[in-house]
Order: structure tokens, then C-alpha cells, then sequence
């Protein structure tokens, strides 16, 4: 491993272990340098690799900080990007688990759908209709709604659905971003027992279609998360 993945490692560990706190400013190039024996420049690549990764700030002529809201006891998604659940959780150094409800071709799709997933010109083309329950460890995290173009999932069954939809998409195609919606939406009676949580207790519902690289749908998806253990993390930047 290069020395300045290995400081970075460190520095992020740091982080996590609370012992540089969200906003915190970080010793200088200096004296991370005398410390771990390495080149300046070598610090400030690995500094520069958790600034991409959205983990540390630089204010130039003031010093580099820790970015404010890390830390926080809910799950958070989007800081690492794009990611599949089971990504999120392998993140949090966490087991992802899925138990799958339903798994069937779904007839006579509306026309919204299929405009979803660019198919109103071609409504010959079967789409499936997947609902999973997934697993954070042993807690019930988010259910999922899932509609799909027939042709990703050819020759598949129920029981192939218990792993990563991304893993298995992307064994033929390559998943590119997703356009998300996000609500706050009641619990009702069946996601309360899904869920194990109470009647009424906030959800986050989330509305997504992820897309290729040339722009077409893969699926669309709605999924409602528990309110009071996922978050979803975006962080804006200016143009210069």
C-alpha cells in the first residue's frame, strides 16, 4: 500500500474514533509529516485523497478541517456516491442481508412506468416487479419496490434476488448515477410490521431511477427507510 493511502487510513480512523470531531481543524502538513516520518508531499496527497472523498475541507491559508456533520449515529448515504445498499453497509463495517417478498412479471405496467423507463414506444417489453426487505445486520432497514426491464434480469428467480441488484446488473451492464426523490412520507400498518417499527412513525421514502451510461433506465425504485436510523448525506459545492 502506498505510504500515503496508509496515512490517509489513519487519519480517517482517527476520525472515526472521534479523536479529530466534526469541524475540528488538523495539525499541519508539518507536523503530520514529523510524525509519520513522511514527505510533505506525501501528506498533502493523502490529505488531497480525503478531500475528494468529502471527509476533510481546505480553507487555503488557514488549514484543512474536518467536515462538519461526519460522525453522526445515523446511517448516512451518498458520501461515498452512487453506492448499492450492501456497499453502504460494508462501508459502516456492517452485514447486508436481504429477504425477498415478491418476484414476478408484472402485467399490465402503467403508463407513467413505462415512460419511467423509456419503454412507451416498445410496450411489447416485459418488466418485473421485485419487493425486498433489507438488512442492516439483524434490523430491518428499508423495503424496496422494485420495477425492471425484463432484459437485466433474463433467466433470473426469486431466490437469485437475496443478493446485491447491483452486482447482478452489472455482470452485462454497467451502472452509471441514479436521479433520487426524497420524501417524508406515515408509516402504514404493513411497512410497520416489515419494518418493526410503530404505526405512524416517520419514513423516508425514496424515489429513484438508475440509469447506464448512455442515458437509458435500468429500473426504478421506491424504497422507504427508517426515519430514525438512515439519512441521506449530499454535499453541495460552488463552481468556480
Amino acid at each position: 500500500m502506498p505510504k500515503f493511502d496508509e496515512i490517509a487510513k489513519l487519519i480517517e480512523k482517527r476520525i472515526k474514533d472521534k479523536v479529530y470531531s466534526s469541524s475540528q481543524k488538523l495539525p499541519s502538513e508539518y507536523q503530520f509529516a514529523k510524525e509519520f516520518n513522511a514527505s510533505r508531499l506525501t501528506v498533502r496527497k493523502a490529505i488531497q485523497s480525503l478531500i475528494e472523498k468529502q471527509v476533510l475541507v481546505k480553507d487555503p491559508g488557514k488549514g484543512t478541517y474536518v467536515m462538519a456533520g461526519l460522525n453522526k449515529e445515523k446511517i448516512q448515504s451518498g458520501i461515498g456516491g452512487l453506492q448499492s445498499f450492501t456497499e453502504v453497509a460494508k462501508a459502516h463495517g456492517k452485514t447486508a442481508h436481504t429477504k425477498v417478498l415478491e418476484y414476478h412479471l408484472l402485467t399490465n405496467p402503467s403508463v407513467d412506468v413505462m415512460k419511467a423507463l423509456k419503454l412507451e414506444d416498445r410496450l411489447n417489453q416485459k418488466v418485473h416487479y421485485l419487493k425486498r426487505i433489507r438488512f442492516w445486520d439483524e434490523m430491518p432497514l428499508t423495503v424496496e419496490e422494485i420495477i425492471i426491464s425484463d432484459e437485466y434480469v433474463q433467466g433470473l428467480h426469486k431466490a437469485d434476488f437475496s443478493r446485491s441488484l447491483f452486482s447482478i446488473i452489472e455482470k452485462t451492464t454497467k451502472i452509471a448515477y441514479s436521479r433520487q426523490q426524497i420524501e417524508a412520507v406515515l408509516v402504514t400498518d404493513e411497512l410497520a410490521k416489515l419494518l418493526k417499527v410503530k404505526e405512524n412513525d416517520p419514513l423516508l421514502k425514496e424515489r429513484s431511477i438508475t440509469y447506464s451510461a448512455d442515458g437509458k433506465p435500468i429500473f426504478l425504485d421506491n424504497s422507504y427507510y427508517r426515519a430514525d436510523k438512515y439519512s441521506f448525506d449530499s454535499t453541495l459545492t460552488r463552481l468556480q
